[in-house]
């Protein structure tokens, strides 16, 4: 019996089996992966988990930089520091009773610190008496511990 060429492909050609793999994965390798990225994670994570927090801490110190290049020109220009309700306020819009004002000394607003909070100013400070003390809160948003960033220096153990 001769067959047509439609017949031969219909006859040799087999139907997929069930069950056989069509380039999936199994759950083993998925699994498998799983189990790499966990382990890679693992090692990674713990490494730059810390480096968010010390970078803002880099950032408020710059901060308090910026805004002591800042205080230093009002000082040099009017004769004093900043006091007062205005504090830091008065090195972007001119007090109404300062001579020798030549600001803005900040290019903007005064920011917030890195972690949302409001720059303390006191003019005297208390730890330098002569100038102003200028501090961040830190995370915790407190006065005090060993978390806050500031002009003056600390006596941390």
């Amino acid at each position: 019996m001769k067959l047509s060429p439609i017949m031969k492909t219909n006859f040799f050609h087999r139907a997929p089996r069930i069950g056989a793999s069509k380039g999936a994965f199994t759950l083993i390798e998925l699994l498998l992966v799983l189990v790499i990225l966990s382990i890679l994670a693992a090692i990674v994570v713990p490494r730059f988990a810390g480096k968010t927090e010390q970078a803002r801490k880099t950032a408020a110190e710059s901060q308090i930089a910026t805004f002591g290049t800042a205080l230093d020109s009002f000082e040099i220009d009017t004769g004093r520091y900043p006091t007062g309700k205005g504090g830091l306020n008065d090195l972007v819009q001119q007090p109404g009773n300062v001579v020798g004002w030549k600001g803005p000394y900040l290019k903007s607003e005064i920011p917030l610190d890195p972690w949302g909070n409001a720059y303390i100013y006191e003019c005297p400070g208390k730890h330098n008496p002569t100038s102003y003390d200028l501090m961040s809160m830190g995370p915790d948003g407190r006065v005090g511990g060993d978390d806050d960033v500031a002009n003056w220096q600390t006596n941390k153990r």
